[in-house]
């Protein structure tokens, strides 16, 4: 069905990129496209009409077009699946090749597929790291959690502030056959539960909130430009991945 449904367009400069994805992750939790072009980047919003005003209240500058018939094949058409740390991530519509191994997400019920670039960074960070328990903080979807089950991982621990993050998390990990704890909890205010790699694909100031909090050994972060670099003090750096503009970073314990 499309009555009522418009495309939302907006333009930010690349450095802006951060905070925008961040607010159009709010105001589309469903996911929306990304493009980018020199120094611009491209969000689209795929909302109903009554979302508008508050996009336009976000944005300065918006454009809106009416969906045509086939839009959602269109957008479906934009979530492609993913292929690292070994793992096969995407949408439900694609199949992975026979024996590899899987996260399956579906961007309809939160938060996309895992194919932006701070998820498929955060991937390969945990793919070369040690295994033991693990701890995601902003979990969205659950798409870190599970491919972390998948990559071997466990017990883990899924947290977030949004108690659709969760609902959705313990659906999908169900979904993909792994067996993830999700519960409510805030990041930067909450007590933190203590396990061996925590991982928190957030935005830079929760990270160096939840840096300073963390008693882990091992913290993987995101959700942030490559061109940033969070605070962490009592930290060392020990790898970084960059990809599309975006970084993620692997920071272990100083002692």
């Amino acid at each position: 069905m499309t009555d009522g449904v418009v495309r939302v367009s907006v333009q930010v400069p690349l450095e802006r990129s951060e905070e925008a994805w961040a607010l159009a992750l709010d105001l589309s939790p469903g996911g929306f496209e990304e493009s980018e072009d020199g120094q611009t980047r491209t969000l689209s919003l795929y909302v109903d009409e009554g979302a508008v005003a508050s996009i336009e209240a976000t944005f300065p500058v918006v454009e809106v077009t009416r969906v045509e018939p086939g839009w959602e094949d269109a957008w479906r058409a934009f979530h492609k699946p993913a292929r690292v740390g070994g793992l096969w991530i995407g949408p439900p519509w694609e199949q992975p090749e026979p024996g590899e191994r899987a996260v399956v997400i579906d961007p309809g019920r939160a938060f996309g597929t895992g194919a932006h670039p701070t998820t498929r960074a955060c991937v390969e960070l945990l793919a070369r790291s040690a295994r033991g328990s693990l701890l995601d903080i902003g979990c969205g979807s659950g798409v870190l959690s599970i491919a972390a089950a998948r990559l071997g991982f466990g017990p883990i621990r899924a947290v977030d502030n949004d108690p659709v993050a969760v609902e959705t998390t313990i659906a999908n990990a169900a979904a993909n056959h792994v067996t993830i704890e999700a519960s409510l909890l805030d990041g930067e205010i909450d007590v933190l539960p203590v396990l061996e790699t925590t991982v928190a694909n957030v935005l830079l100031a929760p990270v160096e909130t939840i840096l300073s909090r963390l008693e882990s050994g091992i913290v993987i972060t995101s959700g942030y430009l490559d061109t940033d670099h969070p605070l962490a003090p009592d930290w060392r750096s020990a790898e970084r991945v960059t990809l599309d503009g975006w970084a993620a970073d692997r920071f272990e314990r100083e002692v």
